[in-house]
C-alpha cells in the first residue's frame, strides 16, 4: 500500500469513527427523557448553586480521567513511556471508541491506537491491568452493599442473612486475592494450547509488584471516590431527604450492577435509569429525580469525554507505515 494510499484510508476511518460515535451520541441524547427531566428540575434550585454544583460536577469529571491518564501512563511505563498529553489522548481517544462498542471494549482499541504497533497487544493486557482495579473496587464495594439491601429491605431468617454477608465477604475476597495475584492469569494462558502464541503478550503481568498494584488500586480509589460524590453531591442537592447511609450504599450497588450487565456505554443509561428507578424506590418516592440525577453523570462522565475524545480520534493512524 502506498503512503497516499494510508493516508486516505486513514483519513476515511478517522471520519468514519467519528461519525459514527457522534452519530449515537445526538441520537440517544435527542431521545433522553431523563436529561429534559434533569432540566425541569434545575429550575427548582437556586442558580448560583445550580451553576455551581454544575461547575463542580463537571470539574470532578476532569479530575477522574486525568488520575486515569497517570494510572495508564504507570501502567504502560515499561512498554512504552507516555508523555502526559500523549497519554491523555489515548484515554479520551478510548473513550470515544468505548461509547460505540459493546461493554466498552473499544476503549482497549482506541487507547492503544497510540502506542507503537508492536506494544498495541501487550499494552491492551496492562490496561486490563487498570481496568481490573476498578472492577475490584466496584464488585468488594457493591457485594457487601448487596448483603446490607438484602439484609435491610428483604424479610429473610437470621441465618439466611448470615449466609449473604459470608457469600458476600467471600466475593469480595476473592476479588482482591486474585488483583494482587494477577500473574496467574499469565500462568493460566500458558497452560491453554491455543492461546500460546498471545502467551508472550501476557508476560507484563509479571513485572507488576505488590507495591505497584497496591498503587494503581489508590489510583483507582481515588477515581471511584470521586465520582461517588458526583452522584452525592447532586442527589444532597435535589434529594436533600434521602439518609446519607442509603444512597451511597445503593450507589455503590447500582454500580456493580451496571458493571455486571453487557451493554453499550450509549444504552448505558437505559440500565442505569431503570436499576436507580428501582432500587431508590426502596427510601424515596422521587424516581423521576433519581433518574434524571443518573441521566447527568452519564452525560458528564462518558458521553462528554467522548465527545472530547473524537478530536483525538484525527491523531490516530490507524493504518500503520511501522512509524509511531
Amino acid at each position: 500500500m502506498t503512503k497516499t494510499q494510508r493516508k486516505y484510508l486513514n483519513l476515511l476511518i478517522k471520519v468514519a469513527i467519528v461519525a459514527l460515535a457522534m452519530w449515537f451520541v445526538v441520537s440517544k441524547v435527542n431521545n433522553q427523557k431523563n436529561l429534559a427531566e434533569f432540566k425541569n428540575l434545575m429550575q427548582t434550585i437556586d442558580p448560583m448553586l445550580l451553576r455551581l454544583v454544575l461547575a463542580v460536577v463537571v470539574l470532578f469529571m476532569f479530575i477522574n480521567w486525568f488520575l486515569e491518564v497517570v494510572k495508564w501512563r504507570y501502567l504502560s511505563r515499561r512498554i512504552e513511556p507516555l508523555g502526559l498529553w500523549k497519554a491523555i489522548k489515548s484515554v479520551f481517544c478510548g473513550l470515544t471508541w468505548a461509547i460505540f462498542t459493546p461493554n466498552r471494549i473499544g476503549e482497549y482499541g482506541g487507547r492503544v491506537m497510540l502506542l507503537k504497533p508492536e506494544n498495541r497487544a501487550t499494552g491492551a493486557v496492562a490496561m486490563g491491568v487498570g481496568l481490573f482495579a476498578q472492577l475490584v473496587l466496584t464488585s468488594v464495594f457493591g457485594a457487601l452493599s448487596i448483603a446490607w439491601f438484602i439484609t435491610t429491605f428483604i424479610e429473610t431468617p437470621a441465618a439466611v442473612d448470615l449466609g449473604v454477608w459470608m457469600i458476600a465477604i467471600i466475593y469480595a475476597l476473592g476479588f482482591i486475592i486474585l488483583y494482587f495475584n494477577v500473574s496467574w492469569v499469565d500462568y493460566l494462558v500458558g497452560k491453554i494450547r491455543f492461546l500460546e502464541k498471545i502467551k508472550p503478550f501476557f508476560a507484563v503481568l509479571e513485572d507488576y509488584s505488590i507495591r505497584e498494584l497496591a498503587y494503581v488500586l489508590w489510583l483507582s480509589a481515588c477515581r471511584f471516590a470521586i465520582f461517588t460524590s458526583q452522584y452525592i453531591i447532586l442527589m444532597e442537592v435535589f434529594l436533600p431527604e434521602l439518609p446519607m447511609l442509603s444512597m451511597v450504599l445503593l450507589i455503590f450497588i447500582l454500580f456493580f450492577i451496571q458493571s455486571a450487565v453487557p451493554s453499550l456505554d450509549i444504552f448505558d443509561f437505559s440500565v442505569r435509569s431503570f436499576v436507580a428507578s428501582n432500587l431508590y424506590a426502596y427510601v424515596t418516592t422521587q424516581e423521576l429525580a433519581v433518574m434524571a440525577i443518573v441521566s447527568c453523570v452519564w452525560f458528564v462522565n462518558l458521553i462528554f469525554p467522548a465527545i472530547i475524545g473524537s478530536i483525538f480520534v484525527f491523531n490516530v493512524n490507524y493504518i500503520s507505515d511501522n512509524k509511531s
